[in-house]
């Protein structure tokens, strides 16, 4: 269920997309013993993306009333973004074959339609979605398409809206800002182009410098200055923002090496535990529930599946790109000299 009101499910407001393919995920990205636990859960969030496409508008819907009926005929692009996003990933992740040739199929048929996305953040969803598939499947065409096209899109992007001392994608910050940062740099280390990876890394770095507080701590563009040219106001502030900011940070560790990005990883999670505005907590480690977000009155007590999910997706991360990732390579399953390499003097002092 989407939303809740305090802790309590709220079914007023039924089910999404969204939060289906965060839990696919989520589930998806767990290692073999764990996934097998599961994997009814897992099969229960494809179904619902399954079920979601409405081939007569070559669409993923969105929103499903609490009785199951459907509310539209198709969603959002981002929310069809986020739908190939956890395609592309279930594809490249899931231990279980026949889950991850299902996920594979159904970006197949459905991965056209991102070529008539608009929306910076649903082309980089399914960017994301697309790298995800090509670690598992390098010859896949469409996925690698997608790269080629969401990549020159994103970079022409970045170039046309940078001023001095503005050096982003659009006039103002919105939700998600890191995955844009983060789809080009990826883009750019799996094809091989440095211009892209740079650029990547160099918008990263100016957001991770922009969403941290002249106390050190994590401060993410609020929902109340969405779109507003040239200001972040500081809220609400919503969990997805320092899951975004945590992957993004992940993978420019990947491509560098260098700690600062594993340091600023850790600025954000540490956001989840009162590392910010309002030295409050958000989530608690013992139940797994994450609150809605930060408030200029504290925080908002409400618990929703978007909040949930990023909170446990954002402890997956820190756990497989930095907490054990020492550990992984001790025992030879990541090779470090070819998973890190440095991409530009500016980013490697």
């Amino acid at each position: 269920l989407q939303h809740g009101l305090g802790i309590v499910p709220d079914r007023a407001h039924g089910y999404c997309i969204d939060d289906n393919a965060r839990a696919l995920m989520l589930v998806s990205g767990l290692e073999a013993k764990a996934f097998a636990q599961d994997e009814a859960l897992a099969l229960r969030y494809a179904s619902f993306v399954q079920h979601a496409w409405n081939p007569a508008a070559g669409r993923f819907r969105n929103f499903m009333g609490y009785d199951r009926q459907w509310l539209e005929a198709m969603g959002s692009e981002d929310s069809n973004g986020r739908a190939l996003w956890a395609l592309g990933h279930c594809a490249g992740r899931a231990p279980l074959s026949g889950l991850a040739d299902w996920a594979r199929d159904w970006f197949g048929r459905t991965a056209a339609m991102a070529q008539d996305f608009r929306s910076p953040r649903a082309i980089a969803f399914a960017m994301l979605g697309a790298d995800e598939l090509l670690v598992r499947h390098p010859a896949h065409a469409d996925a690698r398409a997608l790269i080629e096209r969401g990549g020159a899109f994103l970079h022409a992007l970045w170039t046309s809206s940078r001023r001095p001392g503005w050096d982003w994608f659009e006039a103002g910050l919105s939700y998600d800002n890191a995955r844009l940062a983060e789809a080009l740099l990826r883009a750019g280390r799996r094809l091989r182009s440095l211009p892209l990876e740079e650029a990547g890394l160099a918008a990263l770095d100016w957001l991770c410098d922009r969403q941290t507080a002249a106390g050190g701590w994590f401060r993410p563009a609020g929902s109340e200055g969405f779109g507003l040219a040239g200001e972040s106001l500081p809220f609400d502030q919503q969990p997805v923002e320092a899951w975004a900011t945590i992957a993004a940070c992940g993978e420019a560790f990947v491509s560098t090496g260098l700690p600062r990005w594993n340091a600023r990883a850790d600025i954000a999670w540490r956001w989840f535990h009162g590392d910010n505005d309002r030295s409050v907590a958000l989530a608690s480690a013992a139940t797994g529930r994450c609150c809605d977000g930060l408030t200029p009155r504290g925080v908002n007590a409400n618990v929703g599946a978007e909040s949930v999910l990023a909170f446990h997706l954002a402890y997956q991360t820190m756990d497989d790109l930095f907490w054990r990732r020492g550990i992984k390579e001790k025992a030879g399953l990541i090779d470090a000299d070819l998973q890190t390499r440095p991409v530009a003097a500016a980013h490697t002092q």
